[in-house]
């Protein structure tokens, strides 16, 4: 059984869809970029920024730091407040708790933010560390952000934790640190894309992690 559960934020423990999306199009007007459907951005959630601008919307290396700058500049205002939690999220949470699960996030978002919408959404009182990004990309990494969070947890042994993502991202950073993974299956990732990084094992809603027995 473990005893420590990493959690990613964004598609596993809240709905980011229009914080994030809304976000990404106020920075691409900025560039004269224009995109009518909020669904074309969907793969912004999940990996970093920096990556993505680059990657799906072919900005160079300045030009996507400029658009983090705009991005951060409507989240921090209202995108951040524009999330929805997964059903059952609280409730799960609160029974890991019960069961004497130790719960950390591990986020690629920043966690001057990660912070304040575990707060807004009280959510903060159920992770014993919030581990993000930095602001200024010095830790970006998922790999990175889980290796933080797990030192702060004082070091563990990997094979006491676990990782609980949406993304490819979260299973290649979990498996590339040792912990057993989780790909869920309500977030914005695909079943086929969790089983082509190598998730060790796939739940469908919040409430099958606690009848998890791994």
């Amino acid at each position: 059984m473990k005893t420590y559960y990493l959690f990613d934020l964004d598609g596993t423990l809240l709905d980011p869809g229009i914080g994030i999306t809304e976000g990404v199009r106020y920075a691409l007007k900025h560039f004269g970029i224009e995109v009518p459907e909020r669904s074309q951005l969907y793969p912004f959630i999940g990996p970093p920024l920096l990556d993505s601008f680059q990657e799906f919307m072919g900005l160079s290396l300045q030009e996507a730091r400029q658009a983090i700058r705009f991005y951060r500049d409507y989240y921090q205002d209202q995108g951040m407040y524009e999330n929805t939690i997964y059903p059952a999220i609280p409730s799960v949470l609160a029974s890991l708790k019960d069961q004497g699960k130790t719960l950390a996030l591990a986020t690629s978002k920043p966690e001057y933010f990660a912070q304040k919408i575990l707060d807004h959404y009280d959510l903060a009182q159920y992770f014993d560390f919030v581990g993000g990004a930095t602001l200024d990309e010095a830790r970006s990494k998922k790999s990175d952000v889980i290796q933080y969070s797990l030192q702060h947890l004082d070091n563990p042994d990997v094979n006491q934790a676990v990782m609980i993502g949406d993304r490819k991202f979260d299973i290649l950073a979990g498996k590339e640190i040792g912990l057993t993974t989780i790909g869920v299956l309500y977030g914005y990732g695909s079943k086929q894309e969790l089983q082509a990084a190598g998730a060790d094992y796939l739940v469908s809603q919040p409430e099958d992690l606690l009848n998890w027995q791994g």
